[in-house]
This record gives C-alpha cells, sequence and structure tokens, in this order.
C-alpha cells in the first residue's frame, strides 16, 4: 500500500456546495475515528485535488505526481461514498479484491457489464495487504451483490448466504475498516476523541466523587434502580453480568441534597466540544441535572467550576439523549450534579457518555415503536418530524417515508422541507434561503460513538433553484411556494417543497446495528449556514517547497495534529526553491467522451463516464455500451443459437430418412447400410 503523510486537499469546482459541506463531514469523521487529519493545500508537493468527474473515483495510494485527481460527482455527495473514495487515496483497495476473496465470495463474471470487469481484479499480497484483518462482509469498500450488472443476475455471490444482502454498505466505516486504518498509519488515539464511558468498568472510567458534596451523597454504580430504571442503555438487559449506568437516589434524604461526579482530566485541542449522554429521570419533576466544568490553569490549579447547562429531563419511562456544547481551551473536567428536589422516589440516571471536539447536532426526532411504524406504514404515506428552528431562524422539518416509494419499494425516503415559522421572524429573512445545509442522521445507538455506522444525508438550500417546469424559487418562503398544514392539534402552517432522496436506507439495514433500541429510533437533524463554501478555495501564495525540512515527532503531543501518521510534524525552512512537478503520465494520455486520465502505479488509465443505464468502456474511453444494448446483444444471440440448432436438426432428420431409404428386407431378416447401432 501506498501512503500520504499529509493529507492536503483542493476543491476545484464552484457550485456544489452540498458536497463541499459532506466533505468537510467526512473529514470530521476521520478525525474523530483515527489520528488522520485533512487541511487545505498551500503549496506542498503532493496533494489531493478534488474534482467534480463523471462519477466517485480515486487513485489507489500516494501517486507522488503533485496533484493527484480525486472525482466526487454528481449523486457521490453522500458521506460514506466519499469516504470510501478517500480510503482509496490513503491507499485502500476494494475488499473483494484482496488476495483471499475467493474463499469468501464469487465472482460471476458473465454478469458483469462489458468493459467493467477490471474493478473486479484481485491483487496479491504484496500489492495489497489485508494487514492481518479477516474478511470483512460488512466493510464500506466492498461492492454490493449487484455492482456493475448486465441486467442477467448478481455479480457477487457470498459464501454464506447471509451476508448477500449486507455487503455494499455506505454507512460509515465498519470496525475492521478503522482497524485497518488505523493499523496502517500507527493510530494509537484518534484527533478529535476525548473520552467515552459506559460504566462496564468497575473503576467507571477514572471519574471521581467530588470532595465537594458536603451532604455526603454521591452516584453509585449499579445495573437496576428502585423507581427505575430496570436495565442500563448500553445492553439494555441483554447480557448477563453486564449493563451498569450511573445512578443517583432522589427517594431519600432531603431537599437541596447534591451528587458530583467528575471526568478524569481531559486536554482539549480545539476551543469547542460536544458532550452526549443518555439520561433517566425517575424521580421528582423538580430533581435536577447540571452540567459543569472545572477548567484549570496557573491562577486556578486547583480548577474552578463554570456552569454549563441544566438539563431539561422530565420524569419518564425511558432513556433520553442529550447534547452539550462546550467551548474549553484549558485542561479541564466534565462534571455532573443531581440534585434531590421536593419528591421522594426514584431518581437520577446517567449512562453511555461521549465527549469529542466536534459540534454538536440542533435537534433530535425520537420515533417511538419504529419497527411498527416500519411495518404499518402504507407506502407512499410520510410521517414528519416535529418543526425546528435553525440558528439563523429559519424553521424546517423532516419527512420520512417508512415504506418508501412507487419505484422504491423497502428503502426508506427522507426529505427536508423549509416551513413557516412566526410571521415576524420569517419577514425578517433572506429569501431564499440562501446556502443552508440540512443533515438528517438517522444515529446507530452503538455505545461509543467511534463503533456507530449512523446513516446520513444532507441538502442544500441553493438560492437558484426552482421548481421543475416552473421558475418559482424551490426555497423561497413557504408561505408563498408551500402547502397550508393542519396538524393534530389544530395548528396550521406552512410546508414548502422537499429535496431528498428516495433511497435513504433500506428497510432491512434500518432493522440492522443498533438503529433501533429500546424500541426507538433516534434522527439527528441540524440546520447549518454553509455560504462561505460558495467562495472557491483560493490558490496558496506559493508553490515553493522547503530544500531542507524534517518531521519531527513531538513525544508530548497528541498523535494526529498535522499528520495522519503517529506524531505532530514541524516544518524548518532554509533558502526556499521552487519545486519540480514529478512526471504526470497523463500528459500524453487522451480518454474520449468525457472519461477522465488519473495515473495508477506510474501508468495513465482512463476513468470511464457512467451514467444509470449506460456506460463508456476501452483503454481510451472509446467504446460505449448500455443496458439495452446487453440485452439485444443477448437476445440476438439467443436468436441465432436457436436459428443453428434448428438447422442442425432438420439436416439430421434428412440424413436419417435418406438412410433409411437404403434399408433392403431380405426373408425374416434385415440388412442395414451405413447404420449404425447405439446403446443407451
Amino acid at each position: 500500500m501506498w501512503r500520504f503523510r499529509t493529507v492536503n486537499t483542493e476543491y476545484t469546482w464552484k457550485r456544489e456546495i452540498n458536497a463541499k459541506g459532506v466533505i468537510l463531514k467526512a473529514f470530521e469523521q476521520y478525525r474523530l475515528k483515527s489520528c488522520i487529519d485533512y487541511k487545505p493545500w498551500n503549496g506542498e508537493e503532493n496533494y489531493i485535488s478534488v474534482f467534480k468527474g463523471n462519477g466517485c473515483f480515486s487513485s489507489v495510494g500516494n501517486q507522488h505526481v503533485g496533484k493527484q485527481r480525486l472525482s466526487i460527482g454528481s449523486g457521490c455527495d453522500r458521506i460514506a461514498t466519499i469516504e470510501h473514495e478517500f480510503l482509496h487515496a490513503l491507499g485502500f483497495w476494494h475488499e473483494q479484491s484482496r488476495c483471499d476473496r475467493d474463499d469468501y465470495v464469487s465472482i460471476i463474471w458473465d454478469h458483469i457489464s462489458e468493459g467493467k470487469e477490471h474493478n473486479f481484479n484481485k491483487y496479491n499480497d504484496t500489492r495489497s495487504s489485508a494487514l492481518n484483518v479477516p474478511y470483512d462482509y460488512g466493510s464500506m469498500m466492498h461492492y454490493s451483490k449487484n455492482a456493475f450488472r448486465n441486467g442477467t443476475g448478481p455479480t457477487i455471490v457470498t459464501k454464506i448466504p447471509a451476508f448477500s444482502d449486507v455487503i455494499g454498505q455506505r454507512m460509515e466505516f465498519s470496525d475492521s475498516d478503522l482497524l485497518k486504518l488505523n493499523r496502517l498509519y500507527n493510530c494509537t488515539s484518534s484527533s478529535t476523541f476525548l473520552d467515552f464511558c459506559d460504566f462496564e468498568s468497575e473503576n467507571i472510567c477514572g471519574m471521581i466523587q467530588s470532595h465537594e458534596n458536603t451532604n455526603k451523597t454521591n452516584w453509585q454504580r449499579v445495573s437496576k434502580a428502585t423507581g427505575g430504571p430496570d436495565t442500563d442503555y448500553t445492553y439494555m438487559g441483554h447480557c448477563d453480568e453486564r449493563g451498569y449506568f450511573m445512578h443517583f437516589s432522589t427517594a431519600d434524604g432531603v431537599q437541596g441534597d447534591t451528587a458530583l461526579m467528575e471526568s478524569r482530566l481531559l486536554y482539549p485541542k480545539q476551543g469547542f466540544q460536544c458532550l452526549q449522554f443518555f439520561s433517566y429521570n425517575s424521580g421528582h419533576a423538580s430533581d435536577q441535572l447540571r452540567i459543569w466544568v472545572r477548567e484549570f490553569n496557573k491562577a486556578n490549579p486547583n480548577g474552578t467550576l463554570r456552569l454549563i447547562q441544566q438539563i431539561n429531563a422530565p420524569p419518564g419511562d425511558l432513556w433520553q439523549l442529550h447534547h452539550v456544547s462546550l467551548n474549553v481551551s484549558s485542561k479541564f473536567r466534565v462534571a455532573f450534579e443531581g440534585i434531590k428536589g421536593s419528591g421522594n422516589s426514584g431518581g437520577l440516571s446517567l449512562d453511555d457518555i461521549n465527549l469529542s471536539e466536534t459540534t454538536c447536532p440542533e435537534h433530535i426526532w425520537r420515533i417511538k415503536d419504529f419497527k411498527s411504524v416500519l411495518e404499518n406504514t402504507p407506502m407512499d404515506t410520510a410521517i414528519h418530524s416535529p418543526r425546528f428552528k435553525s440558528k439563523d431562524g429559519y424553521t424546517f422539518q423532516m419527512s420520512l417515508y417508512p415504506s418508501g416509494t412507487t419505484g422504491n419499494p423497502g428503502e426508506l425516503g427522507a426529505y427536508a422541507h423549509l416551513t413557516s415559522g412566526d410571521d415576524s421572524v420569517d419577514e425578517g429573512l433572506i429569501w431564499p434561503a440562501r446556502w443552508k445545509q440540512i443533515t438528517m442522521i438517522l444515529l446507530d445507538q452503538n455505545a461509543d460513538i467511534r463503533r456507530r455506522m449512523s446513516n446520513q444525508r444532507s441538502v442544500t438550500t441553493d438560492p437558484t433553484m426552482t421548481v421543475e417546469g416552473s421558475e418559482i424559487f424551490f426555497w423561497d418562503d413557504p408561505r408563498k411556494v408551500g402547502l397550508k398544514v393542519t396538524e393534530d392539534n389544530g395548528t396550521e402552517f406552512f410546508r414548502g417543497p422537499g429535496a431528498g432522496t428516495p433511497v435513504y436506507l433500506s428497510q432491512a439495514r434500518a432493522l440492522s446495528r443498533d438503529f433501533i433500541k429500546g424500541g426507538d429510533a433516534i434522527f439527528l437533524l441540524t440546520m447549518e449556514d454553509i455560504s462561505h463554501l460558495v467562495v472557491s478555495q483560493p490558490l496558496p501564495p506559493t508553490t515553493t517547497t522547503p530544500s531542507n525540512s524534517t518531521s519531527t515527532t513531538n513525544s508530548t503531543s497528541s498523535p494526529g495534529q498535522t499528520t495522519i501518521n503517529n506524531g505532530t510534524s514541524t516544518t524548518t525552512t532554509t533558502a526556499p526553491t521552487i519545486s519540480t512537478v514529478p512526471y504526470d503520465p497523463c500528459v500524453s494520455a487522451q480518454c474520449e467522451n468525457d472519461g477522465v486520465c488519473v495515473p495508477d502505479a506510474g501508468d495513465a488509465v482512463c476513468r470511464c463516464a457512467v451514467g444509470n443505464d449506460w456506460w463508456y468502456y476501452g483503454d481510451r474511453c472509446q467504446f460505449k455500451s448500455s443496458v439495452k444494448d446487453n440485452i439485444i446483444t443477448t437476445v440476438l444471440a439467443s436468436v441465432a443459437v436457436f436459428v443453428a440448432m434448428l438447422i442442425v436438426t432438420i439436416v439430421i432428420v434428412v440424413c436419417v430418412k435418406r438412410n433409411q431409404r437404403r434399408v433392403k428386407i431380405t426373408g425374416e431378416g434385415i440388412t442395414m447400410k451405413n447404420m449404425y447401432s447405439f446403446k443407451a
């Protein structure tokens, strides 16, 4: 495998703003789950140039050609597809290209579209290392069973039938994807992950009971609490000898009693964090849960508490998800304070705490008894989230088609709408809405945020977009372009047209992993301004490189801050000189029909344009084929075979009749000429 020591990126297209926003989200997943980081190109010798080509493709590994192109074309703007292409750039082949793939899958070559056979090449273990990781049917680098098929059947058949519909997932990194990535780049920690605790260990992840608890009450590690909950949230009671959480009882004591539990010491690298956790309130409505941070500096070596937020968690028979935004830039602890109210029952519980240097999602839509919703909602019928308000004042809503739409049965459809809000607010907003990206995430409720394979799609409000067949702006004021809606409680509002996808996620995948937990599904919704991405990335002031540079590993810093290997890279410059451009084999290559040349191991390879039912092929993309052509060819071939067999049959019949005429009957015997006897 070839590796990049630094990943420098450049964007060369202007209008695909949604794709740019999703690319940045993909980078955040790399930072959260590995030590790999990405930064804008600033004149480095080798870098990745992202452009809108015909499809989604990338060279494998660092080609050392300077500008190395990676295509995010139309339809490629989903986070897993982008992560997939950047894994190629980081040195990874497709999973079904492993040298041992024939032990796990069968490639049906007759079912592969003409000109696409190279996508199913197998590479020996000197060119493509499995890094001692077992074959992964769930890898995001694995093709689906119908990839590049010519219409006659699956192109990949799994040796274990149960994995037939597992291969080809485009949700998120699998555990094995991350294991290989982190092994290849010697990652010992991730760039933006800070802490996780599910309280399964008796040391409760290094958390401490604060010495400031003057009333001698503490949080207790339990597997069940009087008054509830009966199980933790991590395992939901499904695993013996597992399933612990922290509980502060408010069933006894006096009003005002407190318990303060603090995390281990944490060292931020950025000035913002997102705290995520689940809470359960089985106590009184007056019981309180507060989030604090204890910040340490030279002036306050013992730390100073700063209140961040009081959690709104009314009593109820369920675990509730919370996100709290922090803004800490120095050494700190997170503190959870429980305060007893006026009641004498139950208490407050905590589980599955995650802390990362990422931006928190803004809104939560919880759908109860989601499996029943999937089974009982008619096709072409949508359910709608509550209306949410963005930081900019826009009101929006998500529509979900649990049983799919006509033409896409069994697929969840997901769409984002602008809706009307308060008239006084809407009148002060800019219409059509400009470059607001709405992201819809179906949360994989795995306890550890690093192991989640959540499914997400984003749409962006392009102010120039019009409703098909009209001059009406798609993202204009819903009071002008929307339909009036009346909610069950009688509230009326306007819902604008929706943009999204009819194939958000299959029902089968929605029933897998932890998308449904405790019977419920959770969607995370955010609307953010990405208008700053409209401006093209400026070119660096110079493309010079240092004549002398050294990469120094600082043992006291965290891995992956500016490089994708384990260490912090610093550069010392003396007498900068103009760098020479490495040889690009694509200079002399000519790809036809909108094909794009991509260097591959020193050779020029044409990546050909592909449509939904057509494609170009050949070493220069000089030939075109389609599903229709393949069907016609198959029909003509079948007719030709039938005609040939008919001719052979006629010839045989004629010959047999001629021979029969030569038979002489003499006495009681029969004498035959030129005839043979056959035995069954």
